[in-house]
């Protein structure tokens, strides 16, 4: 495979999961700004919702500080706004720029969902957005991705398309979930707010349903929410699609596929089975000790270096 195919389809994937995420930082952070007052006060979630998805510099150039982040100003920036690179607009017109570049190496149906999605994006207002037609959107981008992964999965041939689209997939899959968690802990609840009250609950089920995890969680402990269970579910739980874990399981095999068709192991294959390794070999109470947001945060900045290792072994 050429490496220009190989680095669309891997973008391909990257920024429809890309928009997908997005789409579920604003529904967490709708639900959160209209937390019932009883659960304890005001929160700043329009401004982590910019912190989590990694424009903060951006929107406060153009819009100021994020402590004064109003909930119009967010959506419009990450949805829709133009010259912010990652605005879900922006992430489906290159996805589907991308598509178009390798038409012949996706099948029907994947085409079908991404060209489907980019003409049907055309027809919500490019204007502020009532409650409803906010949900009504954010339903539509989660429903794209979930479409899209289904198509890729059933239908795609096992071969080197199929595990690069899914390399990117998992890497930013892995991303979004890591910033997720590393906010919700350490920027999200007022520093007046007790942990473990009423607010910082409501707060950490708003995340485990932003990754679609709630049910999930409840399966997995049968106990109340909380913070360690929560990490414990989105960090080293493999049967959690989300979890950290269960990217890298994904991201490992796909990779040494791809080494094993071509014939060669490399860094991008070392380095994932080294974050494996690490993900299998720690537990939550080592992780909360030595502190959660440390260990994200070189996990986040472990994650970018693979995704450099792997543009550097095969996109270039």
């Amino acid at each position: 495979m050429l490496s220009r195919t190989a680095d669309n389809l891997y973008w391909l994937s990257r920024y429809v999961e890309r928009a997908d995420c997005l789409a579920r930082i604003l529904d967490v952070s709708q639900r959160l700004a209209y937390t019932p007052v009883t659960y304890g006060g005001s929160t700043n979630e329009w401004g982590s919702a910019v912190l989590t998805a990694g424009v903060s510099d951006l929107f406060t150039e153009r819009y100021g500080p994020l402590e004064e982040a109003k909930e119009e100003q967010v959506v419009s920036f990450l949805a829709f706004e133009a010259e912010n690179p990652s605005s879900i607009r922006n992430c489906f017109e290159v996805a589907r720029t991308n598509a178009r570049s390798v038409r012949t190496a996706l099948t029907s149906e994947m085409w079908e969902v991404i060209n489907t999605a980019w003409i049907e994006l055309r027809n919500f207002p490019n204007r502020a957005l009532t409650r409803d037609e906010l949900s009504r959107f954010l339903a539509f981008v989660k429903e794209t991705s979930l479409r899209f992964d289904g198509a890729t999965f059933r239908t795609m041939l096992r071969n080197d398309a199929y595990w690069f689209s899914r390399c990117g997939a998992q890497l930013e899959r892995s991303d979004n979930t890591a910033r997720i968690l590393d906010v919700k802990y350490h920027v999200l609840l007022p520093e007046k707010e007790h942990v473990g009250g009423p607010l910082d609950y409501f707060q950490w089920a708003s995340i485990l349903r932003s990754v679609s995890a709630l049910t999930a969680f409840h399966w997995v402990y049968r106990d109340s929410v909380k913070p360690w269970l929560v990490a414990d579910l989105l960090i080293l739980n493999r049967q959690m699609p989300r979890s950290l874990a269960a990217c890298y399981d994904n991201l490992a095999r796909n990779l040494d596929d791809i080494a094993s068709a071509y014939g060669r192991q490399g860094p991008s294959q070392r380095l994932a089975r080294s974050m494996l390794a690490r993900l299998t070999n720690r537990n939550i109470e080592d992780i909360f000790q030595t502190g959660l947001h440390e260990f994200i945060s070189g996990f986040i900045s472990d994650n970018n270096k693979l995704g450099a290792e792997i543009k550097e072994q095969y996109l270039t």
